[in-house]
């Protein structure tokens, strides 16, 4: 661990991981050459991404292909100074406590000059670079321009490399700017190649691999497409092969319906409405009080957007009974110009963004603003789109990437836009992401190097975690757990004309199927709101909320946008889940504390540790006395199958929940609740669910006394 002073921003903080070493080359030292008799110029530090240490170099990118890039700017005071004054508004001991700043502080205090602009657009234009845009505030100036003339304006190198089977474009060295444009430039974005994903799941149908199909919305009754009652008594299974050996018997707790009820109601996997998750949550007090988002705004930022969105989200409300959402309380922004093409991944996220911030919060208006690409700088600016016009004192953001994959200046960013919005009264909300500890020889593919997700890492945002849910056939709370899924194969296809199947001898091991992400950051030092917690990190995530595909929400989409059918297919219904569900859901209920409160409440994660008991309801492992155990008899003997064995790999975890599960063919599994990765849930905060979930008006009523400073 080491200690680094950023030159261009006197801005110190604690990398836990090593700084990457320019890739050696031919090229590379040739540009060496080339770097020592050119005019001065200033290194833009950490503006590399340190994944390449761990990638296959391809060799340089081809130098006529045309990049964008984003130059974000160094504001007019020192990134110390800016952190002093907004941690200001946060000090209960201060006399700014609350105090948000006007548009003009913020442009003072944040926003560089038209002068300063204006120096790095003619670097760029002197360098054969079209400027594409310049942000009203001077904060960015973005540019396009071929490879070559990015390699000569950067002093960089530009390659491809592959990692973990994923091909991807970056510089190998940290970018030099000539002055006096470098003394101005903080960081810039768009050198090398990643996207951030979004952080949205549906329940993978295990004999495909694939997600479960949707269904028509006509083809059923309103509302509870899915039984909301997921866990079901225990019982035995007994297997065996054409009457005889191998067999096997299993006993335990069961989830979802029997492969051979297909009824409305009953499908496979098991999934909530609105209305079951607004008694789950304990919402109905708040909403009784008057406490439903009304005269707020929730800001959801999305790529690539969904084309049907507005006719979806209308069809949603419709069907469960919410408020219309029409042109007076929804509006859609595309701030960077219209996307360039659809992405079904995205129209999955934006639907679910839109309609479960909606649920939660269903008398606030909604303003969606979409970034035509998934890049971090197209992100940022719609983030930056959103606090400049004052949307809304929340931002909902359900995506992230690996902080190894961002070149740390750009993780720096990304705080630096958070801790803008904090100074507005705003709170920007990310998701944690869904693959448990990022490991990348585990659930998320084509990750070069694991780490926790960002920008949810940065200590001006809002880390939002995730949680499995169960509930009793009166919409109670029956238990919850962090989220984080394993799945094990017992039985195989029952043959034509038999009641039964035979049993896997052993049983087969699918491992990991996705979970809530967290852990410590590799970039960040331990904010002050989390002194309490062990460790010289920032440590995510900060809450939670529903995010286990496998205890669901129902979300409803065009066929064509969400699920690659044919145009006019029609409106369909799924359950999806993710760390994408727990982050709109939060930022409906922190809409409805505004509310309460009158005002902006700022960074949530500010106030959170701050809450006294009963606030928020610490989420726990939950074990079971009928946890899956099965016996297999074989013309070899007999064999015990412990809860322990069919719920593997349990890494970290002792204690779960394990269900036998039928899947969509006739083929038994068991399927364990929280197991995520090396991740673990317990007492306190922990790093699947954070401090745990928001307990309905009492976590409403103790955040607004916080903010009135009555709250300790």
């Amino acid at each position: 661990m080491r200690t680094t002073v950023f030159p261009w921003s006197g801005w110190r903080t604690t990398v836990l991981r090593r700084r990457v070493l320019a890739v050696p080359s031919a090229a590379v030292l040739l540009l060496g050459l080339a770097i020592a008799q050119a005019a001065a110029a200033r290194t833009i530090e950490n503006n590399t991404p340190p994944s390449i240490a761990q990638a296959e170099d391809l060799g340089p990118a081809t130098a006529s292909d045309t990049l964008t890039v984003t130059l974000w700017l160094q504001a007019p005071n020192s990134d110390s100074a800016a952190e002093r004054r907004v941690a200001q508004l946060y000090d209960r001991s201060s006399p700014n406590f609350h105090h948000w700043l006007t548009q003009e502080q913020a442009d003072a205090a944040f926003a560089p000059s038209a002068a300063q602009a204006r120096i790095v657009q003619k670097f760029l234009t002197d360098h054969h670079l079209r400027v594409a845009a310049v942000d009203s505030r001077n904060l960015y100036v973005r540019a396009q321009g071929k490879v070559a003339d990015m390699e000569n304006a950067f002093h960089v190198a530009i390659h491809q490399f592959n990692g973990q089977g994923r091909t991807f474009r970056s510089n190998t060295s940290d970018p030099q700017i000539d002055e006096p444009a470098g003394a101005l430039v903080a960081a810039v974005s768009g050198l090398s190649e990643h996207h951030v994903q979004p952080h949205s799941v549906r329940a993978v149908d295990p004999e495909t691999g694939e997600a479960f199909a949707p269904m028509a919305v006509d083809s059923g009754p309103n509302g509870a497409f899915f039984s909301p009652q997921c866990f079901r008594p225990p019982q035995r299974v007994n297997l065996n092969t054409n009457g005889g050996l191998p067999s096997a018997s299993y006993f335990g707790n069961r989830y979802g319906a029997d492969n051979a009820n297909t009824a409305f109601g009953s499908l496979p996997t098991c999934g909530y409405q609105p209305s079951e998750m607004q008694t789950a949550y304990g919402l109905s007090a708040l909403y009784a009080a008057g406490l439903d988002g009304g005269g707020e705004t929730i800001v959801i930022v999305d790529a690539y957007g969904s084309p049907t969105i507005a006719a979806d989200a209308e069809l949603f409300s419709q069907v469960y009974g919410l408020p219309d959402l029409t042109a007076s309380n929804f509006r859609v922004y595309y701030p960077g110009g219209a996307p360039p093409a659809p992405d079904s991944g995205w129209a999955t996220e934006t639907s679910l963004d839109v309609e479960w911030a909606h649920a939660v919060a269903p008398r606030a208006s909604i303003a969606l603003v979409i970034a035509p690409t998934s890049n971090d700088s197209d992100l940022q600016a719609a983030v930056l789109f959103a606090v400049r016009n004052g949307l809304g004192h929340v931002i909902s953001n359900s995506y992230g990437e690996a902080e190894g994959d961002v070149p740390a200046a750009e993780l720096n960013y990304w705080n630096q836009l958070s801790r803008m919005s904090a100074s507005r009264g705003i709170s920007v909300n990310f998701s944690s992401g869904d693959g448990g500890d990022s490991n990348p020889s585990g659930f998320i593919q084509n990750l070069v190097l694991p780490g926790v997700s960002s920008p949810a890492s940065s200590p001006w945002a809002t880390a939002v975690g995730g949680t499995s849910l169960g509930i009793d056939s009166n919409n109670n709370l029956l238990f919850q757990t962090g989220w984080g899924t394993n799945l094990t194969r017992v039985g195989g296809v029952i043959p034509a004309g038999a009641s039964v199947g035979p049993p896997l001898v052993p049983p087969l091991q699918l491992g990991f199927q996705g979970g809530a992400g967290g852990g410590d950051s590799g970039f960040f030092q331990k904010p002050s709101f989390q002194a309490s917690l062990t460790g010289s990190a920032r440590r995510v995530p900060d809450i939670a909320f529903l995010a286990d595909p496998y205890t669901g929400a129902e979300f409803i989409c065009d066929g064509a946008s969400c699920f690659g059918l044919p145009p006019g297919s029609g409106a369909y219904f799924s359950s999806v889940g993710g760390t994408s569900l727990a982050c709109p859901m939060f930022s409906g209920l922190w809409a409805i504390a505004s509310q309460s409160a009158g005002n902006g409440l700022g960074d949530a994660a500010r106030l959170l540790y701050s809450l006294p008991a009963g606030a928020i309801s610490d989420v726990v492992a939950v074990g079971s006395e009928n946890n899956v155990r099965g016996r297999i008899q074989t013309t070899s003997g007999a064999m015990s199958e412990s809860s322990s064995t069919l719920a593997q790999p349990l890494d970290n975890t002792r204690r779960f929940y394990s269900a036998l599960y039928q899947g969509s063919s006739t083929r038994w599994y068991v399927l364990s609740f929280g197991t995520d990765s090396s991740l673990t849930t317990g007492l306190g905060w922990d790093n699947v669910t954070g401090l745990g979930t928001p307990n309905g008006k009492a976590f409403v009523d103790a955040v607004v006394a916080a903010a009135r400073g009555s709250g300790d």
